[in-house]
């Protein structure tokens, strides 16, 4: 069954605008995980826009399902990891001028740096996830320094689905769907677990959900987006239910 990841970056992000208390990501955690979420996913940046130090130390002790902790790949960041031990460690690009995540990681250009990291969270018992474009290469190097999971970025599909008048069997859509197939393909051939991620959403996810071999989305914006309208336990529970709907319908083919 596919599992769900509910990044509350911007929880955060809310709180941080007036320098406040509120809202708590511990309490959106919850909140989450009564909607059915199977884990959260919290990106501490460099800049620490949103999630702080302690977010991180407090969902750690206090959420009671799997916490994927996104993070660049530097030596401050792979202490705080090695300190705070998620259950999972999502290596990801970061700049600092990005409004949100822009692309995936180029493992292939950084492989023995980023093979030493994996080497050093996978020695404090961390699941090391990359976060990677759909490119055969960047599999096959995922692969090479040792990752266990890759997270597809599908951002270039949601684009598509969405200037493509959110038609799913448009070429366009079809072709970047496609691609997301075959690097899940070419990641279970490897033997790592195939993730995807990034601007989806309640109209673009079914099509995604319903690709073969994939364990997990991790879905943030759209379901704090639709939270505020309709509470974050409920908003969280109609994706799940979009995700269910989505692998039965595979299944009854």
């Amino acid at each position: 069954m596919i599992e769900l990841g509910v990044n509350i970056d911007h929880v955060a992000t809310i709180r941080q605008a007036r320098a406040t208390y509120e809202p708590d990501p511990v309490w959106a955690a919850v909140e989450a995980h009564l909607g059915g979420a199977d884990g959260i996913t919290i990106h501490l940046r460099e800049d620490r826009r949103h999630i702080q130090d302690a977010d991180v130390e407090k969902l750690h002790a206090l959420a009671q399902i799997k916490l994927n902790l996104e993070m660049a790949a530097t030596d401050e960041m792979i202490g705080i990891a090695c300190r705070v031990k998620p259950q999972m460690a999502m290596l990801v690009p970061e700049g600092r001028h990005e409004v949100t995540t822009e692309g995936g990681l180029d493992i292939v250009a950084q492989e023995a740096r980023l093979r030493d990291t994996v080497a050093r969270l996978s020695e404090q018992g961390i699941v090391s996830s990359v976060f990677i474009d759909a490119e055969e290469a960047q599999v096959d190097a995922a692969a090479r320094i040792g990752a266990r999971v890759c997270e597809i970025h599908t951002g270039p599909y949601a684009h598509a689905f969405y200037t493509q008048g959110r038609d799913p069997e448009s070429p366009p859509v079809v072709a970047e769907l496609a691609k997301i197939r075959r690097a899940g393909e070419l990641i279970r051939q490897h033997g790592m677990r195939f993730n995807a991620g990034h601007a989806l959403n309640y109209f673009n996810v079914q099509p995604v959900a319903q690709l073969p071999g994939i364990r997990e989305l991790h879905i943030g914006h759209a379901i704090i987006s639709r939270a505020i309208f309709v509470g974050l336990r409920d908003a969280v529970r109609e994706m799940k239910r979009l995700l269910r709907e989505a692998q039965t319908a595979v299944r009854d083919r």
